[in-house]
């Protein structure tokens, strides 16, 4: 068995599997002392506080992705352990029946780039379930009122009249959502990038205006 798992082809998948445990065991070391690992992966899979996020179509391509697979939504931490088990296990199971069937293994160069595919759809599949099963805390429980009055960036799309955008906002515990807006005077349009304050709900559609506070940012 050991001599299976340190096969070239299966480097990867083992070393996603060990990074797995590692952050878990960090976890748990944090829960002791006070350190939060969650906090600072969040961190590092927030694109805004990347000066790289001011490059045109950078935000948007990441939010977006980010967003499909859940990200502010559910804690980042889960979701790249998710990742990497899913593609440690998916790895190390084709790499099982292909020695089974011939006594070798798959080059890693080869398996690796096809393992990822299940492995994001793995990681969108139980981020949408955490995020519905993950019980809130009620002090942090917020309506899509509470939404209004903060200031959002957009990220995909030119917001316009009857032609609404995607844009970013962050509630008032930091916690990131996506929300379409469209502008709330006539003959304005907010292009990609641009910082808007939602000022009212219409459904599922926010309206908006331009952010002419500088102190308030997304």
């Amino acid at each position: 068995m050991l001599d299976f798992l340190t096969a070239t082809g299966n480097l990867p998948f083992v070393v996603a599997l060990l990074i797995v445990a590692m952050l878990g065991l960090i976890e748990v070391i944090g829960m002791a002392t006070g350190f939060s690992a969650s906090g600072v992966v969040d961190e590092w899979f927030d694109p805004s506080a990347s000066d790289a996020a001011d490059v045109a179509g950078y935000s948007t391509a990441l939010d977006r992705f980010l967003g499909w697979l859940h990200f502010g939504k559910v804690p980042a931490l889960i979701l790249v352990a998710t990742f990497l088990l899913v593609f440690g296990v998916v790895g190390l199971s084709v790499q099982m029946l292909v020695h089974a069937a011939s006594g070798r293994t798959l080059p890693a160069l080869l398996l690796a780039p096809l393992a990822v595919l299940p492995a994001l759809a793995g990681t969108r599949a139980f981020g949408g379930f955490f995020a519905r099963a993950l019980p809130r805390d009620e002090t942090q429980s917020i309506s899509q009122d509470d939404l209004v009055g903060r200031v959002g960036t957009i990220v995909l799309g030119e917001a316009k009249a009857d032609s609404a955008a995607q844009a970013k906002v962050r509630d008032r515990f930091g916690r990131q959502h996506y929300v379409l807006v469209e502008p709330d005077e006539p003959g304005v349009t907010f292009a990609q990038g641009s910082d808007v304050l939602l000022v009212a709900r219409e459904g599922a559609t926010y309206r908006c205006i331009a952010n002419a506070n500088p102190v308030m940012k997304p």
